[in-house]
């Protein structure tokens, strides 16, 4: 039993020597700063192991930088797609906003030159049948319209309400062939009639002599006859003339000024109300 408490003793003893010369080391480096060589050799000697344990994660590094597997590439690839077709879709928004901006704004400058009162609406439809030429809006009934209530734009006058809804009515426009519209020619006040061709691009003017004064370029405006259309509202520029020797009549057609297949918001005219109003101001 006697070797056994022998060893133990020197166990202890060491484990006890050891710790006291930790704490003398670690006090006198802390307080004398004897121990910078030594910890620097240290750090040489050791250097070698540390690059070696780090291999792995170099290696998980290097793998994700440059070995990027087929299945990842697509996904990150499909991802760019998306976002690179979601900012042109905003950016063509931007450009719908912009376009739509420019026309509001022209609407309001052409109701600054209206004396009558009047009504934006919008497009929500338009007919099928190539053959007429028939848009439907917005506003009814409930919001005044009526029968015959002229359409304009910020460029000239559309057309005419023909049908109308509680909440929609229908309108035709100046270039079916069925509507015509009494004109005069701005530059002389030659007045005529001008009828749809079925071509949103284009007016005849009906029974125009050979030698009547009308050119190409000239404006033509409603002359108020017939009391459907006010006076003085652009309708057409005349863009062909000619005149055959051995006819009475000219054929004259003209262009629409109005932006018939373009236009988003129009303005519905109250004229009813404007020439009602007058006699009764005009009454005392």
């Amino acid at each position: 039993m006697k070797p056994l408490f022998l060893k133990e003793s020197h166990l202890g003893l060491r484990i006890s020597l050891a710790i006291l010369v930790v704490v003398c080391l670690i006090a006198a480096d802390l307080r004398y700063n004897k121990l910078d060589h030594s910890r620097a050799v240290l750090d040489t000697l050791v250097a070698p192991l540390i690059w070696v344990a780090d291999i792995p994660a170099r290696l998980g590094q290097w793998q994700d930088t440059h070995i990027r597997s087929r299945a990842r590439l697509l996904e990150d690839n499909a991802r760019l797609q998306r976002e690179n077709l979601l900012l042109q879709g905003r950016s063509l928004q931007m450009a719908s906003l912009q376009a739509e901006n420019t026309r509001l704004r022209g609407l309001l400058n052409s109701t600054a030159m209206l004396r009558s009162d009047v009504l934006v609406a919008e497009l929500i439809g338009v007919s099928p049948d190539p053959m007429r030429h028939q848009l439907v809006l917005n506003k009814g009934s409930t919001d005044g319209v009526y029968v015959g209530q002229p359409l304009i734009d910020a460029d000239g006058l559309m057309g005419q309400v023909v049908e109308v809804g509680e909440v929609t009515s229908r309108v035709l426009l100046v270039t079916d062939l069925t509507h015509s519209v009494p004109v005069q020619v701005n530059r002389n006040g030659v007045r005529a009639i001008a009828e749809g061709t079925g071509s949103l691009d284009a007016l005849e003017v009906q029974h125009i002599s050979a030698t009547t004064d009308i050119r190409e370029g000239d404006l033509l405006v409603s002359s108020g006859l017939g009391g459907r259309f006010p006076v003085g509202y652009p309708i057409a520029q005349v863009v062909l003339v000619q005149r055959d020797p051995g006819q009475p009549f000219a054929r004259v057609l003209a262009r629409p000024t109005a932006a018939l297949n373009r236009s988003r918001h129009v303005l519905l005219v109250f004229v009813k109300a404007a020439e009602d109003a007058a006699p009764a101001q005009a009454a005392p």
